[in-house]
């Protein structure tokens, strides 16, 4: 009976044991099942932070330029600070050939947008980063394509790791990229430059011309600041279509110039134009936008009681209300212009290594807006024998870039060593487009017949002048905002003086005509919209950026 009993126990036990193991074995096989379902999802998702993350550390380094980009420091605002041409820093420019047309300052600002979440740095990887699998990384141009590629959903998941309000109206397919390098947290800095990004991301160059009945911003009844040479319809012009066309960048909305806020931000400051006679229409046109929101003229005058002619170069117009002034003074090339003795006489010369001595009426303004451009096309520029000077030596010859390149240093040095960034702004304008027809200002040149904007600019190439001074801004210190108009103002043939720039009872040769200044109300005053655009967003920044601090 007891061997009975015994045996009886031991199956029972044998039993519970095989039910056991058996349910185990199901157990572990259903649970490799799923982990093995869903082991691939896992793994995108962590192909996809890979990626995201290689994107951030291999972009390009950010240069100090405060206006476009590259080794100019980068200011409160979308400036290059070596080369920048808005406050933020990152000027460089990917395409130095300048074979496309008119695409600097859309290069520029593209690297500006794209470096400002990065840190300083190289603009190549030195050590390509590996995968896992110890294979090289996808090169940027890979990453960039399957950014691009991305599906919504995925797209969706991104933007929800990172809470940042991208701008919704810029559907292009470098926001895709941005989108994709601004969603892995670690790689975002915590010193506001996301804000800046979003503020700056508008390409502002690329675009059309679009007639518009709420334009002009001005007449020229209502402005008594235009002078003769650029009052186009008080000289006899009757077809009025020259000022009804504004701007429209191709990927988002160009705000309309308001004189009010535009006043509000230079309250108590100085806003000075320094260059040539483009420049000097710029100012004009700055002032006559500013006269909208001036409830009484009699409290906007000139502090030396001076009248607005081209025989006068510096001038200061106060804003009462406001307490600014808005400033133009004459210095064709930024550097001097003096004399020195070759021969038996005393001969003009340009002394590229010295700064113009009425430097020191530009220090201490708050806004600064250069150019340098017209001048450098004249018969001595052009031909430099025995005119470029440098210390005490007078070249026989000297090629023009060369002599423009080297001014445009001794003015970034004059710049980096005299300008204070933390009161400062600088914008430099680059150049205007001429647009003679038949030969040039004193051989005929003409644009009489031009009554509407060009359809294309294909003919016209990038000019050397604008890749030097990109490139001088990226060797800055100082932040500098380039402000590119030279794309978007060579289809305006339309806008230029012709035969309107003096006044018909005034006696002046008919085949001299006006092709290189422009009418106002005119395409001046989009540059002072471009100006007007980047100092709001300057200013913004600097709001984010102290909301975030």
């Amino acid at each position: 009976m007891e061997r009975q009993r015994s045996f009886s126990f031991k199956s029972t036990r044998f039993l519970v044991f095989s039910f056991i193991v058996s349910s185990s074995f199901i157990f572990l096989v259903i649970f490799f099942t799923w982990v093995v379902k869903s082991n691939p999802s896992v793994h995108q998702a962590t192909h996809f932070q890979f990626n995201k993350s290689f994107v951030n550390l291999g972009g390009p380094k950010p240069v100090t330029v405060e206006s476009s980009s590259s080794s100019i420091s980068n200011d409160s605002a979308g400036t290059v600070k070596r080369s920048t041409v808005t406050d933020s820093p990152f000027f460089k420019r990917e395409n130095a050939s300048g074979s496309d047309k008119f695409s600097g300052l859309k290069e520029i600002q593209r690297q500006e947008s794209e470096s400002e979440v990065l840190e300083d740095g190289d603009s190549e990887l030195e050590d390509p980063e590996t995968d896992q699998d110890g294979a090289p990384g996808p090169s940027i141009e890979d990453i960039e394509v399957e950014s691009s590629e991305l599906t919504e959903k995925d797209e969706i998941r991104a933007n929800s790791v990172d809470k940042l309000e991208l701008p919704s109206n810029i559907e292009n397919k470098e926001e895709k990229k941005t989108r994709v390098t601004s969603v892995d947290k670690n790689e975002v800095p915590s010193n506001g430059k996301i804000e800046e990004k979003k503020i700056n991301s508008c390409d502002i160059t690329r675009g059309k011309w679009v007639y518009d009945e709420r334009y002009p911003l001005y007449t020229n009844g209502s402005c008594p600041f235009i002078d003769e040479g650029f009052n186009c319809d008080s000289n006899g012009r009757r077809d009025r279509h020259y000022m009804k066309w504004r701007w429209q960048p191709q990927d988002c909305d160009f705000p309309r110039f308001n004189a009010e806020k535009m006043l509000g931000l230079i309250r108590g400051k100085r806003l000075v134009f320094v260059g040539d006679s483009i420049n000097r229409n710029q100012w004009e046109s700055m002032l006559c936008m500013l006269m909208k929101a001036v409830r009484d003229p009699k409290k906007v005058y000139e502090t030396h009681g001076r009248r607005i002619t081209k025989g006068k170069g510096n001038y200061s117009f106060k804003f009462v209300e406001y307490k600014c002034t808005v400033e133009y003074y004459v210095s064709h090339f930024l550097v001097h212009e003096s004399k020195a003795r070759i021969g038996q006489k005393r001969k003009p010369t340009l002394r590229i290594d010295a700064i113009d001595h009425g430097s020191s009426r530009w220090r201490g303004a708050d806004i600064l807006v250069f150019n340098t451009a017209h001048w450098w096309s004249h018969y001595k520029t052009k031909a430099g024998i025995n005119y470029y000077q440098e210390g005490n030596q007078v070249h026989p010859r000297l090629d023009v870039s060369t002599a423009f390149r080297r001014a445009l240093m001794t003015w970034a040095s004059w710049v980096d060593r005299h300008i204070n960034p933390g009161k400062t702004q600088v914008f430099f304008r680059n150049s205007a487009p001429s647009h003679f027809r038949g030969g040039q200002w004193n051989s005929g040149g003409h644009c009489t017949e031009a009554a509407w904007p060009l359809n294309d600019t294909l003919g016209m190439s990038y000019p050397e002048k604008n890749k030097i001074v990109e490139e001088v801004i990226l060797q800055m210190k100082t932040p500098v905002t380039l402000l590119n108009v030279t794309g978007l103002s060579a289809y305006r043939i339309d806008g230029h003086p012709s035969k309107y720039g003096k006044n018909p009872g005034n006696r002046y040769s008919s085949n001299i005509q006006d092709c290189s200044h422009w009418c106002l109300p005119g395409v001046p005053d989009t540059w002072n919209e471009i100006l007007h655009f980047h100092l709001q967003s300057k200013q913004k920044f600097k709001s984010h950026s102290r909301f975030q601090l």
